[in-house]
C-alpha cells in the first residue's frame, strides 16, 4: 500500500526514477482494485453486462490514468529508456507486453534521468 500511495504523492512527476518494487506494487494494487470494484458492481447489478465493469471502475480508472502513466514514465527512465516509449501502449496487445517486459529490466546504472 505504501507503494501505491506513493505514486499517487508523485502523480505528476514525471522526472526522475521509479524503483521496479514501486511499479509492481502500484500496478498489483491497481488490478485488484479493478478486479474488486468490477465484481462489487457486478454482484449489484450496476455493471455493463457486455464489458463487465460500470461507471463506479471507468471513473477510478480515470483517477488513476495520470499516477499510472507518471509512475510508468519514471520506471522506463529507471531502466535506461526515454520515457517516450510509454506510446508502445497503444499498440494493441503487443505494446503492454514490451512495455511490461521493459519495466521488468533491472535499473541503468547511468544517472541519465536523475
Amino acid at each position: 500500500m505504501r507503494w501505491y500511495l506513493q505514486a499517487f504523492r508523485k502523480y505528476v512527476v514525471f522526472k526522475g526514477r521509479a524503483e521496479r518494487r514501486e511499479f509492481w506494487y502500484f500496478l498489483l494494487f491497481q488490478i485488484f482494485a479493478v478486479m474488486l470494484i468490477s465484481f462489487l458492481e457486478r454482484q449489484f447489478a450496476i455493471a455493463n453486462p457486455e464489458i463487465y465493469m460500470g461507471r463506479v471502475t471507468v471513473f477510478y480508472l480515470l483517477i488513476t490514468f495520470v499516477p499510472a502513466l507518471a509512475v510508468t514514465v519514471r520506471r522506463l527512465h529507471d531502466s535506461g529508456f526515454s520515457g517516450w516509449w510509454v506510446l508502445l501502449g497503444f499498440i494493441p496487445a503487443i505494446g503492454v507486453i514490451i512495455i511490461l517486459v521493459l519495466a521488468a529490466l533491472p535499473g541503468a546504472a547511468s544517472r541519465r534521468y536523475g
